[in-house]
């Protein structure tokens, strides 16, 4: 077990190479403006607040202020990730802008964001493609957390009751029964979970977004029992398909499949985060260090996370997860990264 020292390196290491180098790929580059960069500033601002660095907030100050003009060119809930920063930037700085936008972007999401029959919110997204009638796991960390956090700033209720709403439906809708754990997306149109994949990322962002949009909103509105007990149903559903490596397979119930770096690492930092809220116990402490050990033996010396499975809609059949391929994304090293600084804070 590696000490706190070891793990604030590390995670600094892991920082760096996300921060350090100008790329133009999809899964690397921090400029522009979609959920990639979004979960990599999310994942900053986490290590920054957590380990202390104030320069990564700085950074994230730098970062906005080069790229907010991005944010302009279009609305969907995919590329809503980068605003979850705004609330702390804004307490930071006491820029106005930082609020005002916030508050526009929350109140688009309340009343024109696209929404399915049940109310969740659809999954849209800037590439040229349509998920019509589509509720994928992702949109609770990419565009929820930040309406928790724009809750807690502003202490609007109407934020608060919006994101509870939402988790209770993307839970009701995603969770299977027999398992407690996640299928990738609901199809409301079909009324099915189109591929029925319990895909291992989308269960790490719901696992790690739960607790986190929780925490933000409790003190505005009472947070359903039914959330925590599917929540936990969730974390001992995922302790079953865990590894003896500590890691999921990229589908987490074909272990034939690879093992995927980013959906593990976020599987663990999302029950560090149901420990330190009270939903989980301790006994999830040493299922996380094995998911820790798995995942540094993947982070090489500069800080690159290897075995990140590239983006990934909601496939067509069970197989087809097996076929996209790893390579490093900001989204890998972010998870990474959010896991490190909770273990080391």
């Amino acid at each position: 077990m590696k000490g706190k020292d070891e793990l604030k390196e590390l995670a600094e290491q892991v920082y760096h190479r996300m921060i350090d180098k100008t790329v133009n790929d999809w899964g690397m580059n921090m400029e522009s403006w979609d959920w990639v960069p979004g979960v990599g500033v999310i994942s900053i601002l986490t290590y920054g607040r957590l380990l202390g660095n104030q320069e990564a907030i700085e950074y994230l100050q730098q970062w906005t202020e080069r790229n907010k003009h991005l944010s302009e060119q279009v609305k969907v809930i995919n590329s809503m990730a980068p605003y979850a920063i705004f609330p702390d930037l804004y307490r930071l700085s006491g820029e106005r802008w930082y609020l005002d936008t916030a508050v526009t972007i929350g109140d688009w999401m309340l009343t024109e964001a696209p929404r399915t029959r049940e109310g969740a919110f659809e999954h849209t997204v800037t590439e040229n493609a349509k998920f019509s009638e589509q509720v994928w796991a992702d949109t609770l960390f990419m565009a929820v957390l930040f309406l928790a956090r724009l809750a807690k700033l502003t202490g609007d209720s109407k934020y608060a009751k919006e994101a509870e709403s939402q988790l209770l439906v993307h839970l009701r809708l995603l969770q299977d029964p027999l398992t407690g754990v996640l299928f990738h997306g609901w199809n409301c149109a079909d009324g099915n979970h189109m591929s029925s994949a319990r895909w291992t990322r989308a269960n790490a962002w719901v696992i790690l977004a739960c607790p986190w949009i929780a925490e933000e909103i409790s003190s505005l509105v009472p947070v359903a029992g039914e959330v925590v007990e599917r929540y936990r149903q969730l974390a001992a559903g995922l302790r079953h398909y865990q590894g003896k490596d500590g890691m999921w397979s990229t589908v987490m119930d074909q272990p034939g499949f690879y093992a995927e770096t980013s959906g593990s690492a976020g599987i663990a930092a999302g029950w560090l985060a149901g420990i330190r809220i009270g939903w989980l116990d301790d006994t999830y402490k040493e299922a996380v260090e094995q998911t820790l050990q798995g995942v540094m033996k993947r982070i090489e010396p500069e800080g690159t996370v290897q075995g990140v499975s590239g983006g990934t809609p909601v496939m067509p059949n069970i197989p087809a997860y097996e076929e996209i391929p790893c390579y490093p994304t900001l989204y890998g090293q972010g998870l990474a990264l959010i896991l490190l600084s909770l273990r080391a804070c």
